[in-house]
């Protein structure tokens, strides 16, 4: 099931062909003709929420509501909802949103794929910037230094066919795309060994980065990660169909042009050691994301170097640029870069 979040109130909705069921009107549905239910909307409110947030929080018991009403509703001799409401859209038609349960927390691994660690590794070298040297491969260098990574602290990512504002402080922009996980249940502590128990779905993220602001100090804020619309995810959450997050190909195109293209079977760090890592006396909530980091391809790992060291600009994201961050299973994230100023 392909989980979109649409129109204003932000209802949850599934992708069917080219449309969009509203689940909790088409559970609504279900309970009116199959089960002669009278209160059948509030009672549909309960079984399958109508927001992301609560719907994930119902576990298994939702979802199993949602495809009974899906099955009813292909078997049933109209397209409408109790008192006439409408439940079917053209999806072409629908303004969706990003598929993220208010008040949920993203996590974004880094440097967790070698490629791009070893790539950013010698660029940095190249700038005399002081690291360690790399001792054997590049992969076991990164376990070695351990996981890190950043939250972004946006209220609100953007969704699919928004747009990311070029910050004005900003030298270089860059696009990283990569796969997410949506959380299901609560959890503390958990073991790595159990993170299929608490992934309740995939999807895409797409992190802007702005490239050449180093911060000081010992610990950071992570500015160069955000700032308004730095975090776009979508276009769905899959949920219960034959992906594998461990094992799913993502490509970044940038106006048309592919630049990376990878298997999550080639993060370094898995989900579970994210998960297991993050959760130590923190407790994760249903709808928290996990977000597994990017491969190499980034302008940041890939653009040919000025004389002073720093990467040359024209690959760097600009105003006008369209990104697209796709996987087969889960379809595709567009995003447009604008001007600060215009929509």
């Amino acid at each position: 099931m392909k989980i979109v979040v649409h129109g204003p109130e932000k209802r949850i909705g599934a992708v069917v062909g080219d449309e969009v069921v509203d689940l909790s009107l088409a559970c609504a549905k279900r309970l009116r003709e199959k089960e002669g239910e009278r209160d059948a909307i509030a009672l549909a409110t309960g079984l399958v929420p109508p927001d992301l947030g609560r719907f994930i929080a119902r576990g298994r018991r939702a979802l199993d509501e949602a495809e009974a009403a899906l099955d009813h509703l292909a078997r049933a001799g109209d397209r409408h909802g109790p008192k006439g409401r409408p439940i079917i859209f053209p999806a072409a038609s629908l303004a969706l949103h990003a598929p993220r349960a208010v008040g949920a927390r993203v996590a974004c691994a880094g440097g967790n794929f070698a490629d791009h660690a070893q790539a950013m590794f010698e660029r940095a070298a190249k700038r005399s910037e002081p690291r360690p040297p790399i001792k054997g491969s590049v992969r076991d260098a990164i376990r070695e230094t351990g996981i890190w990574g950043f939250w972004k602290v946006d209220r609100e990512s953007q969704g699919p066919d928004g747009a990311v504002t070029y910050p004005a402080h900003a030298k270089r922009l860059d696009y990283e795309g990569e796969l997410a996980i949506v959380i299901g249940r609560v959890g503390k502590d958990i073991r790595a060994a159990d993170v299929k128990d608490y992934i309740w779905g995939v999807t895409l993220l797409g992190d802007w980065s702005i490239r050449l602001m180093p911060e000081p100090g010992p610990m950071k804020f992570a500015m160069q990660k955000n700032f308004d619309g730095s975090c776009s995810i979508g276009p769905c959450i899959v949920v219960g169909e034959n992906i594998d997050p461990f094992d799913t190909v993502v490509e970044t195109l940038v106006n048309g042009e592919r630049r990376q293209h990878y298997s999550t079977k080639d993060m370094v760090f898995s989900f579970g050691e994210y998960l297991a890592w993050l959760s130590r006396d923190f407790t994760f909530h249903p709808g928290d994301i996990i977000s597994g980091g990017t491969a190499a391809g980034t302008a940041a790992d890939s653009a040919p170097l000025l004389p002073d060291g720093t990467p040359a600009p024209e690959t760097f994201l600009k105003p006008g640029d369209v990104v697209d961050i796709r996987s087969p299973a889960i379809g595709a994230l567009r995003t447009r870069v604008v001007a600060k100023g215009a929509r």
